[in-house]
């Protein structure tokens, strides 16, 4: 008996090594890769933090602080709640804007990319107005709709309704036709084709279109909110800056880069959420 259980004790370890060895492995590897992808990112943030102390001069270093100041002003507005109060108003903001254009610009796409004739009457107005940036039409918002909410909520519907609206176009209209003719073969009504067959083909296009109005309803919205707003980060940089508190306005600036980054990832997870059809 006794001689048994040391004949399988070993046994029984190199199974449990075994099994270690890969996930160890494993998780090495995606350790490297996670620092390789984040390389640049570190190395643009030590590059942030010793220059501004070991090359610039001390005149200078007032305009470019190091990243330990601004981390340290960051904090202080973290603390203290004024950061949580304008990120809270760009958000509600942003997200009315974005979830409009989204609710008009996909249904608005689709029945451009359907109806040809649609198509044809509304494209010349379409290739107009896209073609005119959003930030050279907010003078007119704000003289039209003032300096309110209204003024910053619709400029972020327009800048964010195009690439929604495009890219459902195209994403309608790139569906293989293969695709459509063997629906009418399986007899398959046109409504049917379009919501079973057309409409999940798209999603991937529109998907992409949609996240690239996320970043231009953030990124617009800033902007926006640095002519007559009392609140939201575009506001905390401008007015930062012009009462020359240089680290905080740095960190309103890096706020800004954190919650594109957030925004876009959400988008992202929606998106392979969605489409899973597609990668599958």
């Amino acid at each position: 008996m006794s001689t048994l259980v040391l004949q399988d004790q070993p046994a029984s370890i190199d199974v449990v090594s075994a099994q270690r060895k890969p996930s160890t492995g494993r998780a090495i590897k995606t350790l490297r890769k996670t620092l390789y992808r984040s390389g640049a990112i570190i190395g643009f943030l030590l590059v942030w933090e010793l220059v501004p102390q070991f090359v610039l001069e001390p005149a200078s270093k007032v305009f470019l602080p190091p990243l330990h100041e601004v981390l340290q002003q960051l904090w202080k507005m973290i603390i203290s709640g004024d950061l949580a109060t304008h990120i809270a108003a760009s958000l509600s903001r942003s997200a009315i804007g974005f979830i409009l254009a989204v609710a008009i610009g996909v249904p608005v796409g689709l029945v451009v990319a359907w109806f040809s004739k649609v198509g044809d009457f509304l494209n010349p107005l379409l290739e107009v107005f896209r073609n005119t940036a959003a930030l050279a039409l907010l003078p007119v918002f704000t003289l039209l709709l003032g300096i309110g909410e209204l003024s910053k909520v619709s400029i972020v519907l327009y800048a964010a309704f195009f690439p929604v609206l495009l890219n459902t176009i195209l994403g309608a209209r790139s569906v293989d036709p293969l695709l459509i003719r063997a629906g009418r073969t399986l007899g398959l009504n046109s409504f049917e084709i379009f919501s079973k067959v057309v409409l999940p083909a798209s999603v991937p296009i529109i998907f992409t279109g949609i996240r690239m109005a996320g970043t231009s309803a953030v990124l617009v919205l800033i902007a926006a909110e640095m002519i007559g707003a009392k609140a939201g980060l575009g506001y905390l940089i401008t007015n930062s800056q012009a009462s020359f508190l240089i680290p905080k306005m740095y960190a309103a600036i890096l706020t800004v880069a954190i919650l594109g980054f957030a925004v876009n990832a959400a988008l992202v997870a929606l998106e392979r959420h969605f489409s899973r059809w597609a990668r599958a």
